[in-house]
């Protein structure tokens, strides 16, 4: 316990040089901070200025990290053709039977995708996969005909985002052993992602407040700058 306060002492007095950075001297920073003993997940927070209560203004999407997610993502297939699926990287596949392995509390997996016949039946899970963000969803990317390219961006780094109650958003971009180059690349994408999710009809201030973080490590806030180049660009577009 004392060694892990020292650590984020020690992390806190190299934020205290300035109140916000560049991507780069963000994804730096993350870098000097004092090691664990595991590959830290390294996360995006998002504050947004939309209105989470109103249904027009939620945002939601997925983006393909160009340096993938540094993550074994797991991923199930509900689908009357399971060969297809399995050929293309999912863990297991099926339809009934692999709905009724759900049912009975196996979770073993991260995400689960469906063609748009099986959610039919793929609906009856609908309490036990809702809560937990696994069920699949159209609005995701999770609901498709063809299921072998969605499990293959998944498997190559494809994460979901999605906005919660307070309006913030969490986005994973990869782990702390990539370079600062493939980290900063990943980040940029996430945010630009987001940009891109924007509700046409919200109007100012899109994204409030970005910041990069470790699993263990506190949160460096970046400049305006970097995120609001995005915003405005993606507006002009």
């Amino acid at each position: 316990m004392k060694r892990g306060s020292r650590r984020q002492r020690k992390a806190r007095e190299m934020l205290a040089s300035q109140s916000s950075f560049s991507l780069e001297q963000a994804v730096a920073l993350l870098r000097e901070m004092p090691m664990v003993r595991f590959d830290e997940t390294v996360e995006l927070s998002l504050h947004l200025g939309v209105d989470p209560k109103l249904s027009e203004q939620m945002v939601r999407g997925t983006v393909s990290l160009p340096h993938g997610s540094g993550r074994k993502i797991r991923v199930i297939a509900f689908t009357e053709s399971p060969k297809e699926a399995l050929e293309a990287g999912a863990e297991v596949a099926g339809l009934e039977e692999l709905i009724q392995r759900v049912q009975e509390g196996w979770m073993d997996f991260d995400v689960a995708v469906a063609t748009p016949s099986a959610m039919k039946q793929v609906r009856t899970l609908a309490r036990v996969l809702g809560p937990r963000g696994l069920m699949p969803n159209p609005r995701s990317g999770t609901v498709a005909d063809d299921l072998a390219p969605i499990i293959q961006e998944l498997k190559a780094g494809r994460v979901e985002f999605k906005m919660d109650k307070t309006a913030n958003i969490a986005v994973v971009v990869g782990k702390r052993s990539l370079n600062d180059e493939c980290l900063s690349a990943n980040v940029q994408a996430a945010v630009e992602a987001v940009g891109h999710a924007r509700p046409n009809a919200f109007r100012g201030r899109f994204i409030r407040s970005a910041t990069l973080s470790a699993t263990m490590s506190p949160g460096i806030r970046l400049d305006a700058q970097e995120y609001l180049g995005m915003e405005s660009n993606r507006s002009a577009s």
